[in-house]
């Protein structure tokens, strides 16, 4: 699968230049460490951009990175796997591990290989632009998830441990999530700090129920609560909160706002 960008020219710059100028200027500069997993929004970058560029800049980024999104489309499996090949972006190609891809079908029985999931998706596309300045050489995997229970949360990233730990080398897994949508800020402010609070006590299962419990907008809770399930098993003790932001503080609007974390898992 050749994978065509789907909204480069509206959530980022369309122009090579410009993209590569844009996303160094969003990513932090700093001494970055190695973890396991990150927590990552993708909205426009004018919006987001920013506390992408502070996750980023903070972490080292390995030549294979899992990236999990949720599915805004509707089209797909439940857990939709990227088919071989590559996915394209300003910046050029960015291919599909196929030795990575291959474990998670034999780890994770769920996944399966779909395109349809991927070809209008956002939240993956987003995250490429920021992984490809980081490391040019960085290849992925890509799943496109709407799972609607725990159980199949916690059995995907049994999965994905599992297979992270037969690739031998490291692999960076990437939730892609924006948090509260079109809420006041206070509101959208009050509900993320009781899903961060999961997420920082590393507890993905208690994660998802407070977003079904408390109507918590977190669009990639699954992601997010997928990536901590594998990160405990693959040893991750701690995370981290390193931004929260909200649409308002770029466009001025605080009555309804989209709401932005980025965290580390380590």
């Amino acid at each position: 699968m050749i994978r065509q960008p789907a909204v480069a020219g509206k959530f980022y710059t369309e122009d090579p230049d410009q993209l590569r100028e844009e996303v160094n200027a969003m990513i932090a500069p700093g001494e970055p460490t190695r973890v396991l997993g990150i927590v990552v929004p993708h909205a426009g970058y004018i919006y987001s951009g920013k506390v992408a560029g502070e996750v980023y800049g903070a972490v080292e980024v390995p030549e294979t990175v899992l990236v999990l999104g949720p599915n805004h489309t509707g089209f797909g499996a439940p857990v939709a796997l990227a088919p071989a090949g590559e996915w394209l972006t300003p910046l050029g190609p960015v291919p599909i591990d196929p030795k990575l891809a291959g474990l998670i079908l034999k780890h994770a029985p769920r996944v399966q290989e779909d395109p349809s999931a991927h070809r209008f998706e956002h939240s993956l596309e987003v995250q490429l632009p920021f992984l490809q300045q980081r490391n040019p050489r960085v290849s992925i995997a890509a799943l496109c998830l709407s799972l609607s229970d725990y159980p199949s949360i916690q059995e995907l990233g049994h999965g994905l441990a599992g297979a992270i730990k037969e690739y031998g080398a490291p692999v960076l897994i990437v939730a892609s999530s924006d948090m509260t949508h079109y809420e006041n800020a206070r509101s959208a402010k009050e509900k993320d700090d009781l899903a961060l609070a999961e997420i920082a006590a590393m507890n993905p299962e208690g994660l998802f129920k407070i977003c079904r419990q408390r109507n918590i907008t977190m669009c990639g809770v699954v992601p997010a609560a997928v990536m901590l399930v594998a990160a405990k098993e693959l040893g991750a003790s701690s995370s981290r909160l390193l931004r929260y932001t909200t649409s308002g503080e770029v466009n001025g609007d605080l009555n309804r706002v989209v709401a932005y974390a980025g965290m580390t898992v380590a």
